[in-house]
């Protein structure tokens, strides 16, 4: 492809006015994106914009979505290997041009090989600042704020990232709707206390702490994965959290035996079908400990439990153990909403949430927080 005469080269360090969304390190010379919706967003002028990207995996390749002036207008996969992206060229060379570059897939905690970074940005404009936003929103939860099936026929039933999606997803269009800047930390099939499949160790609070502790892998650690996040460095006005579903689909699901240890570990059902009681009574300790954990690192923020996109069986554990927190530590911050659950008018890929459900559960939630933010 025909490149312009004009354009410079910019690595990310010296660009003044690049403004970063998700969770990463102070590194810059390369950004390293780590979780979904996290993004490079840029006022540009010029009539051309190339990234540098770096892609890296071994079973699930990243993805980016590319916004023009807020609207989607390109997807892709980032195969392996570093090179040069076209963002747009032929725009007019004096208008000013809002851009993001999002990373559309979720950190993969199953392939320790899967990397996105930045280095470089080429174009023959010039970046100007980018407005801050009124609020700022954490999104916590699971395959559903992964985006997982919100892109693809409903007939599609392979795990791979083309079904993921960012964007036709709750967290964008609440954020969109607030007119907030946000930050999302999910994994597919992780809960508050274990994850679908009783794995114990597959569980959000545990790595809530640091910048994205669940990836492995080398590459990932030493890029600073596992290093504790600076929360002081971006305080949410609402941290909405969106657990529980795989927490119930474990009480469904076959035991895990733990590979190192031997120990079992199931969420049981009673003869009746009931939830035995000590493991309901499990799952309410753990989300009241992650209460306190969600508390300690963000003490300003509007604590909102947000769950039933896929159903609401753990609805009442959750409203005893967040009105057990809150009796005991008088901490008025903290609800729970109801979401719409999903339909077979509003079901996407993998049996998961489609873009309509998402649209619904967003319209809920983002009514709900003008009302506590008002």
């Amino acid at each position: 492809m025909k490149e312009s005469d004009k354009l410079q080269v910019h690595v990310l360090s010296e660009i003044q006015n690049l403004k970063v969304h998700g969770r990463t390190t102070e590194q810059r010379a390369p950004l390293t994106l780590f979780w979904t919706g996290s993004a490079i967003e840029l006022q540009v002028t010029g009539s051309e914009l190339w990234v540098e990207v770096e892609s890296d995996y071994d079973i699930h390749e990243p993805w980016i979505s590319i916004l023009i002036n807020g609207v989607p207008v390109s997807r892709q996969m980032v195969t392996a290997g570093r090179y040069w992206i076209c963002i747009f060229r032929g725009m007019s060379e004096g208008t000013v041009k809002n851009v993001r570059i999002v990373k559309d897939v979720q950190a993969m905690s199953a392939d320790p090989g899967c990397l996105l970074q930045f280095h470089a940005l080429k174009s023959d404009g010039a970046f100007l600042p980018v407005e801050e936003k009124p609020y700022k929103i954490e999104f916590i939860g699971d395959s559903i704020t992964s985006g997982e099936g919100a892109i693809g026929a409903r007939a599609e039933e392979d795990w791979i990232p083309m079904w993921f999606s960012a964007i036709h997803n709750y967290t964008y269009m609440t954020a969109e709707a607030m007119n907030a800047d946000y930050r999302v930390v999910s994994q597919s099939g992780w809960g508050v206390l274990t994850s679908w499949d009783n794995n114990p160790n597959n569980n959000i609070p545990d790595y809530y702490e640091q910048v994205c502790g669940l990836l492995t892998g080398e590459n990932n650690q030493a890029l600073g994965a596992g290093d504790p996040y600076d929360f002081e460095s971006w305080q949410p006005d609402v941290v909405v959290i969106n657990l529980g579903s795989n927490d119930g689909g474990a009480f469904q699901t076959p035991e895990w035996r733990d590979p190192v240890t031997g120990k079992v570990h199931k969420q049981r059902l009673n003869e009746d079908g009931s939830y035995h009681e000590e493991d309901l009574t499990a799952f309410e300790n753990a989300v009241d400990r992650f209460l306190v954990k969600l508390r300690k690192n963000n003490p300003k923020a509007q604590l909102v439990w947000a769950y039933g996109m896929l159903g609401f069986p753990m609805m009442p554990a959750i409203y005893r153990a967040v009105d057990r927190y809150t009796k005991r530590t008088g901490d008025r911050g903290v609800s729970v909403l109801q979401l719409p659950d999903t339909t077979e008018e509003t079901i996407g890929a993998r049996t998961h949430p489609g873009e309509l459900s998402h649209r619904r559960a967003a319209e809920t939630l983002s009514e709900y927080l003008q009302g506590i933010l008002a």
